[in-house]
């Protein structure tokens, strides 16, 4: 059993989708990676669902990545007198460094370090963005605002900042606790929240040291500022609009995400679309026109997968959400502009050895119509070169290393399959041919065109093009 299109489902298990039964319905719907999100699981419940995702691959034979995404700091207020209170446009009130509100009025903000990094001028919101304020004397642990949105606010309703750069670090000791218990379940992937400079990213990976792939979820505009930094030290990165629609005017988020994924794709990294794309399906069987096109034009920026959130986790509708958005690829995938979309956004191979020859697969692929690449790989680089190239042909990649092939499962156009080492330059031609035929990729007298590093096993060392006929 396998996904015949190439960009990647990521879906988040939840209440609507924790049961052995629904997540291999998930599965074969079109699912490839499953999410499982640190706000509002525990660490028996991630023990619970990853060995659920495990026994699945056990039973279709098949590698599933599972992706544990940290909850990151969540800046709040304190407590309102009476639970809430209604801000008026134009109001001027002033916001208070403590944790409970009083009759002065004052509305009450339990976070130091909020007030030691907030200047004139920044805007501060609450609730996602529903109301806004506009500071000014700001003090060490008072503020002034203008009230520039108003609406209603409750007991500790969430805050954004999105002109302040926050002395805060962005895992927490919870995260670092979650963190911990990922780590040593074996997780696949660990994607980090409020990142706001590089050196967030440089903590979890060198407390990661490995053993998992780090994912930065682009959500600041504070991130983007620094996104080439980023993903030099991250694996991969998510568009997470949730957040950045709410820190950016939302008009800016499309032209955002577009620099995010082109980056991203330059780099060679992965690159996942996330939050709201096929939301009417928590509560509806069909999604509406505009979110059919919002997940299209994803997949026409050549995004390496695009993931569902409520949809999966607590909607009505979670297995036929990742139906929908399985035809939807398939569908844009097949479309004569798709092709000729991502070719236009190709850019020249870095001068190194391994970029060259990828470079020189794609073009021997298309030249002469060969049914697919076939890649050797321990690490996982020469898949993500081949993937870099978004060729038309499938990519098969064969690797000794389980991790690897769960990892990589997040990857455009990969599909992975664990095997042993290859012992010799014969075994990577016979067997490589052999994959390709019983998966169904190629038939007997068709061409694949093979890749690899040697010596073999040798991390990052691509440098063999090959191609053969199929037995």
């Amino acid at each position: 059993m396998r996904h015949r299109r190439k960009t990647k489902i990521l879906a988040t298990l939840g209440p609507a989708s924790s049961s052995p039964e629904r997540i291999r319905a998930l599965f074969e719907a079109g699912a490839d990676v499953f999410r499982i999100n640190m706000s509002h699981t525990s660490h028996a419940g991630l023990a619970e669902l990853r060995g659920h995702v495990r026994a699945l691959e056990q039973a279709t034979g098949r590698s599933a990545g599972v992706l544990v995404d940290l909850q990151g700091p969540k800046i709040r207020l304190g407590t309102l007198p009476g639970g809430s209170r209604v801000l008026k446009e134009g109001e001027r009130i002033r916001l208070v460094r403590r944790v409970e509100g009083t009759d002065d009025g004052a509305i009450p903000i339990p976070h130091a370090e909020v007030f030691a990094a907030m200047k004139q001028r920044h805007a501060l919101l609450i609730d996602d963005g529903r109301v806004r304020l506009r500071l000014f004397g700001v003090k060490d642990d008072s503020a002034e605002a203008f009230v520039e949105v108003g609406g209603e606010i409750k007991d500790r309703k969430g805050i954004n900042l999105p002109d302040t750069l926050l002395p805060v670090p962005a895992m927490t000791q919870k995260d670092r606790s979650d963190l911990d218990a990922a780590l040593n379940l074996g997780v696949d992937w660990v994607a980090l929240s409020f990142v706001q400079r590089p050196e967030d990213v440089a903590e979890l990976k060198k407390i990661v040291a490995g053993r998992a792939g780090v994912m930065a979820k682009i959500e600041k505009p504070k991130a983007l500022a620094s996104l080439p930094e980023i993903l030099e030290l991250a694996d991969a990165l998510m568009v997470a609009r949730g957040d950045l629609g709410v820190e950016l005017p939302p008009e800016d988020v499309p032209g955002k995400q577009k620099y995010i994924v082109s980056t991203a794709r330059r780099a060679g990294k992965p690159v996942v679309v996330a939050t709201q794309m096929l939301e009417s399906m928590v509560a509806s069987s069909t999604p509406t026109r505009a979110e059919v096109s919002d997940v299209a034009n994803a997949i026409f920026e050549s995004a390496d997968a695009v993931m569902l959130s409520a949809e999966t986790a607590t909607g009505v509708y979670a297995v036929e959400a990742v139906a929908v958005m399985d035809r939807i690829a398939a569908a844009v995938e097949a479309d004569p502009l798709y092709q000729r979309t991502i070719d236009a956004q190709r850019t020249p191979p870095e001068a190194t050895t391994p970029d060259a020859i990828s470079a020189a697969v794609h073009e021997v692929t298309r030249t002469i119509h060969a049914r697919a690449i076939v890649c050797w790989t321990s690490s996982g680089s020469t898949a993500l070169r081949a993937a870099r190239e978004r060729p038309e042909a499938p990519i098969v990649v064969l690797t000794p290393n389980l991790q690897t092939a769960r990892r990589m499962a997040i990857v455009w156009g990969l599909y992975c399959i664990h095997t042993e080492d290859a012992h010799d330059l014969d075994d990577v031609v016979d067997r490589a041919s052999e994959f390709a035929a019983r998966e169904g990729f190629a038939a007997p007298g068709e061409r694949v065109v093979i890749t690899a590093g040697i010596p073999l096993g040798t991390p990052g060392a691509t440098n063999m093009l090959r191609v053969a006929f199929v037995k």
